[in-house]
């Protein structure tokens, strides 16, 4: 449980209880609030209005476009921030699960240093890439408040393609058609863009309630996976291992088995339909407690930033074994 003190700093409190009879949480504060108002969170939120100024800053820089891909069901734009020229397609998305607003403050880290026009690696990144970013898949499940669907209540993360199953009474197969405009038009206008422009390389940013740990989960349980996909896997864990210590590849998920990879999973998804290096970047709610454990603060809004920032030096890195 987070606690916070003002819009920017976060303090975390452990002396939290839990009676599951009757759902009611309690929390006691040492010391006494140190202003007028204070805020409880199991993690930090990023607000719209926050988001709102985040799509206004690249809007007014030089270095980015922003794009409306289309419209939510609650009407809200899809936007979709572009920066650089550069031959490779990179794609960072945030958010797909809205109560895991870490990874906006990722996304926000990111953008901010591509921004950043005293930064030569930045820059240098924005020579070789073309950068494509959604800092907020599911803005209407932010604004009201959902943990992990959007507003008619599709888990964006199970909506990236048509599935088929069979029906337990033995009769037709029961066939789910996914993205849809009428269930999940955030992923419909993402997925339509890539088929567009295409993608090298595939970053989509979650957190995790229960591992500690900041990692990638992979896709080698797609039919598509291969020894170069493999090589790529371990350079770029390598790299943002380098690139930041509170990234780690002992604790994660797992392996799927091979063929049996979800392909309405995002990432399984892109990386069968691009050929291409696709992962799913997992952040902590409470600390990483690894390597790099900060007890007094926790995860955080500033840790985040710091590792979306970081990301760009571990993209420069493997660049060159990119197609």
């Amino acid at each position: 449980m987070n606690a916070s003190y003002d819009r920017e700093n976060w303090f975390r409190i452990d002396n939290t209880t839990y009676d599951e009879a009757t759902g009611t949480m309690n929390w006691i504060l040492e010391g006494g609030a140190k202003h007028s108002q204070i805020y409880f969170a199991y993690f930090a939120p990023y607000s719209y209005e926050r988001h709102m100024d985040l799509i206004a800053k690249c809007v007014a820089s030089e270095l980015t476009t922003v794009e409306v891909l289309g419209s939510t069901l609650d009407g809200r734009d899809m936007e979709l921030v572009k920066a650089g020229t550069g031959p490779l397609k990179i794609w960072l998305n945030a958010r797909q699960h809205p109560g895991e607003s870490m990874a906006e403050w990722m996304a926000e880290g990111f953008l901010n240093r591509l921004l950043d026009t005293n930064d030569a690696s930045a820059a240098k990144f924005l020579r070789i890439a073309t950068v494509y970013c959604v800092p907020n898949m599911n803005p209407d499940g932010s604004v009201r408040g959902h943990l992990r669907t959007n507003a008619c209540g599709a888990n964006l993360n199970r909506e990236w393609a048509t599935t088929t199953t069979k029906s337990t009474d033995g009769g037709d197969d029961i066939i789910y058609e996914a993205p849809t405009l009428e269930r999940s038009p955030e992923v419909y206008h993402v997925l339509n863009k890539l088929k567009e422009v295409g993608c090298d390389c595939f970053v989509d940013t979650h957190g995790d309630e229960e591992i500690p740990a900041v990692f990638y989960a992979g896709t080698q349980g797609i039919k598509a996976w291969t020894p170069r996909l493999e090589k790529l896997f371990a350079s770029f864990s390598a790299a943002t291992a380098a690139a930041n210590p509170d990234f780690q590849t002992v604790k994660g998920y797992g392996d799927d088995e091979p063929g049996q990879a979800n392909l309405a999973i995002c990432g399984d998804q892109i990386a069968q339909r691009f050929d291409c290096l696709a992962v799913t970047l997992e952040m902590p709610y409470k600390d990483s407690t690894f390597d790099t454990p900060m007890p007094k603060c926790g995860w955080t809004p500033q840790r985040s930033q710091k590792l979306g920032a970081s990301l760009i030096d571990a993209f420069l890195d493997i660049a060159p074994e990119l197609r």
